[in-house]
């Protein structure tokens, strides 16, 4: 009876094993599948390689190319579902794997920088908003930090008064940033942008500062840039030779060449081409507010490089001639007035008006350039004396001084004539009204095979500036700057540039 009791229990447990295995359980145990996806919380894009850990069992899979993942048979009880990957702040979902449902479960995950706070708002220090009168050169400085220390970048961005040009200087490391070569008198609008390279960038506030409108400069010349002359202004400092604070006063795509300047209008006149003639216009020190002089009569005669006009004492007039006929016209252009016809037919080159007003100088030569002479005649046109006369060679560049004691000149000894006006020898003369002597201003200094040209005095009659070269007619030419008598060595003031004007 025992041995039928024992198989009967045997028999009944195997039953229940059997129907156990039947519907996904062991005993007391059950069993089910979690699955589930992963993406990225901004967009959902699916999330691949992803390692996903259940707990409390430990066990890991990875996501595949869909961002998939799935554990089969698992226990029936809660779990917790942790989604990990590099970059990515670690995800946990909490799930219930059922015998009697599909259990599934999205994971979204966050960028780790997801909780990076920004920088501050950049803080602009200086200069000061609003601040004027200040140099072309400014050091632009500003604050900003961040929270995380994060490294940050910079970005300026500068508007301007006088064009729409935007401009954006980038990548950026220091909180400062040097400006240069700023427009005289314009005013400039800026703001910084800072980024972390992890949040949106932040920007600051806009500030405006205004650049000085002289820049003060008592040199003006030309250079040639792309065959057409370009004025300049700079300044020059003796103690050591250097210039600085060189402005472009002209635009490079039009020709505008001679820059005079009237200290007591502070303007600078120049001639420009203007429909195939030479015109006088003026212009303020920092090359703004171009004015067009002359319109009905332009400036002829010669060679209009070789030509040259001047203003009155007091700078409400400008003097400028018309092959043979000299003209003075008000510095807005009314006021056209003939002052003096040559009685030869020879043509009148150049003028210049004495500082106290009284007389003027001028120099005449034929259609070739040669034949010249150099008159003195007085506002009403009456010659009151000559200078010089009958010259062979070329002859120009001439300059009263302060004082109307001296006249300045450069003239060809080698009397040299060609259809090209080629000049072999030019030197330097100082003509003295008081003795009517001449002296030989180039003196041993100048180097053989040169020309000295376009002389000019110093403001306080000391010095001359002038324009040395060879005399093969297309070798650099050089500012130069030496003593009344032509006996110190000699200094390079501007390097490839011509036409000098010292103020």
């Amino acid at each position: 009876m025992k041995k039928i009791i024992k198989k009967i229990s045997l028999l009944l447990l195997i039953l229940v094993f059997i129907q156990c295995g039947e519907d996904g359980t062991v005993g007391l145990i059950e069993y089910g599948d979690l699955t589930g996806k992963v993406v990225k919380k901004d967009g959902f894009i699916p999330l691949e390689n992803v390692k996903i850990t259940l707990s409390p069992t430990n066990n890991t899979v990875f996501t595949d190319a869909e961002g998939n993942f799935k554990f089969e048979r698992v226990e029936v009880q809660e779990y917790s579902v942790q989604a990990t990957k590099e970059g990515y702040l670690d995800k946990f979902e909490g799930a219930t794997v059922s015998v009697e449902a599909v259990v599934n479960v999205v994971l979204e995950m966050e960028i780790s920088t997801a909780l990076n706070k920004p920088p501050t708002k950049p803080e602009l220090l200086t200069p000061n908003d609003g601040i004027v009168d200040l140099p072309n050169e400014v050091e632009l400085t500003w604050e900003s930090t961040d929270p995380e220390e994060d490294e940050l970048t910079y970005v300026i961005e500068i508007r301007n008064d006088f064009n729409n040009d935007v401009t954006r200087i980038t990548d950026i490391k220091e909180k400062k940033h040097q400006l240069s070569d700023l427009k005289y008198g314009a005013k400039y609008f800026w703001s910084v942008e800072v980024t972390d390279g992890i949040n949106t960038e932040v920007i600051s506030s806009i500030r405006s500062f205004t650049i000085k409108s002289d820049p003060g400069n008592r040199y003006f010349y030309v250079k040639n840039e792309g065959g057409n002359n370009v004025i300049y202004s700079s300044s020059f400092n003796d103690a050591n030779n250097e210039v600085s604070n060189t402005v472009q006063l002209t635009n490079s795509n039009l020709n505008s060449w001679r820059p005079r300047r009237n200290n007591i209008t502070n303007l600078i006149a120049f001639l420009r081409i203007d429909n195939n003639e030479a015109h006088i216009y003026t212009m303020k020190t920092n090359g703004n507010d171009i004015q067009k002089v002359t319109s009905t009569i332009p400036v002829a005669g010669f060679n209009l490089n070789e030509m040259d006009f001047s203003w009155s004492p007091d700078g409400s007039k400008l003097l400028y001639s018309n092959f043979g006929k000299l003209y003075s016209i008000n510095k807005d252009g009314s006021g056209l007035q003939s002052i003096y016809e040559t009685t030869d037919g020879s043509l009148i080159s150049e003028c210049d008006w004495s500082s106290d007003g009284t007389k003027i100088a001028i120099k005449t030569n034929n259609a070739n350039g040669y034949n010249g002479a150099i008159l003195i005649i007085d506002t009403d046109g009456n010659v009151l004396d000559t200078v010089i006369s009958g010259v062979i060679g070329a002859m120009g560049g001439i300059n009263l001084s302060a004082s109307g004691n001296k006249l300045l000149f450069a003239r060809d000894i080698s009397n040299h004539q060609a259809t090209n006006y080629r000049q072999l020898d030019t030197r330097l003369f100082i003509y003295n009204f008081t003795d009517m002597s001449f002296i030989d201003a180039s003196s041993s200094e100048k180097v053989s095979g040169t020309n000295d040209l376009d002389p000019r005095f110093s403001p306080n009659e000391a010095d001359l500036i002038f324009v040395n070269t060879s005399n093969d007619g297309i070798s650099q030419k050089n500012i130069m700057r030496t003593n009344l008598s032509g006996n110190i060595e000699r200094t390079i003031v501007f390097a490839n540039a011509i036409m000098p004007d010292w103020e």
